[in-house]
């Protein structure tokens, strides 16, 4: 099995390609401000689940990654909040689609964590 079949790297891989299309749009000085950090966390959540993936065979490591992706959800939810709060993003729907998005995936990987630690099993 490959990491790509997890639906969470499946969502998170979703987000990125979001969040890079909508801080496209931002402010010019936001593109390396909040924009670059928005977009530096997003994959984060995706690179810490791959590595994690790679680590599955030893169950602590695997959940270290797995609980660096879920804070990275956090801190992108809170660049995003940012984004908006500051008018720097203006588009509603978006913010509101990416938001969803990043909820569904924090309890997703959640639910992953639980699922791990209760029962974790290698596969390859």
């Amino acid at each position: 099995m490959s990491y790509k079949k997890l639906k969470i790297w499946q969502l998170s891989r979703e987000v990125v390609i979001d969040i890079h299309t909508m801080t496209m749009d931002l402010p010019n000085f936001e593109l390396y401000e909040t924009g670059s950090q928005i977009r530096r966390s997003s994959k984060s959540i995706r690179s810490n689940i791959v590595e994690g993936y790679g680590r599955r065979r030893y169950k602590q490591d695997f959940i270290r990654f797995l609980i660096y992706a879920q804070s990275s959800v956090d801190e992108t939810k809170d660049h995003l909040e940012t984004l908006f709060e500051t008018n720097s993003l203006r588009n509603e729907k978006v913010f509101k689609n990416i938001s969803q998005q990043l909820n569904l995936l924090g309890k997703k990987l959640y639910q992953f964590i639980e699922s791990v630690e209760k029962g974790h099993k290698s596969k390859s």
